[in-house]
């Protein structure tokens, strides 16, 4: 379990995340919803200790994060930013052999080599993955990322907007990834998401944010509602139910 308790971020003086606390769950996906500007990015950055908060306590397992060694922090979670920018020319391969240097400093045994194995065919990439990374589509470069994640064999896996650059089917190929990883190998996944009908799909639990604080937190069923979705877009959004699922009709 992640908890989040009483934090707060600013940058230059603007508060960012204003006195913000969550519960995450282990074994579950989480996804954070918001608009651009809500703080979910923010908040997924202090999780993974990748910026530092100005006020409050994160916790994961009971033990506060800034007491955790980075070496160990980095065999307990995991974390894809936004963007990814590698100046160094790799193939798929060997981006994804880096998801094992918290292991292997770089100096990979067979072991390794069948995590790298196991997460490039849980991504579909084998045909590719010899191709260098500046050969491939976004679309294609994102599920490498990913699958770097995934070799890194964390229990907590964060993602910030994963589906970026993804078409359909690859979207729904990450999503039922991560279901995957939560269901079969008891992973825990926090995600950054703009489509909330994938949140809703997919997610056990969802945050929703609204400029830099907590709206509501609870259930994807709990959460896709019409009162609290207008709370956090300023938007009526009617709601369809569709094989069991809460589906958003944004569009109309």
């Amino acid at each position: 379990m992640i908890e989040v308790k009483n934090v707060t971020k600013r940058y230059n003086n603007k508060t960012v995340l204003d006195d913000v606390s969550v519960t995450i769950r282990k074994g579950k996906i989480t996804s954070f919803i918001g608009a651009n500007g809500a703080g979910k990015s923010t908040l997924l950055s202090l999780i993974s200790r990748l910026n530092k908060k100005d006020e409050g306590d994160i916790r994961i397992e009971g033990q506060p994060i800034d007491k955790c060694k980075s070496s160990e922090l980095a065999k307990k979670i995991s974390i894809l930013k936004q963007s990814n920018h590698i100046n160094v020319r790799l193939t798929i391969r060997e981006l994804v052999s880096f998801g094992r240097f918290p292991y292997s400093q770089g100096k990979l045994k067979p072991e390794d080599w069948q995590y790298v194995d196991e997460a490039i065919r849980y991504m579909e990439l084998e045909d590719l993955q010899h191709q260098y990374l500046d050969q491939l589509s976004g679309g294609q470069q994102q599920r490498a990322f990913i699958a770097m994640v995934i070799a890194q064999n964390t229990e907590y896996v964060l993602l910030d907007e994963p589906l970026n650059n993804l078409d359909m089917k690859h979207s729904v190929q990450i999503m039922k990834v991560l279901r995957r990883m939560v269901d079969e190998l008891g992973k825990t996944v926090i995600i950054v998401i703009h489509d909330i009908n994938f949140a809703s799909v997919y997610s056990d639990d969802i945050v929703a944010l609204k400029d830099g604080r907590v709206v509501k937190e609870g259930s994807a069923a709990e959460i896709i509602d019409s009162s609290v979705l207008k709370q956090v877009y300023g938007m009526d959004i009617p709601i369809e139910t569709i094989n069991n699922h809460r589906i958003c009709v944004y569009f109309a």
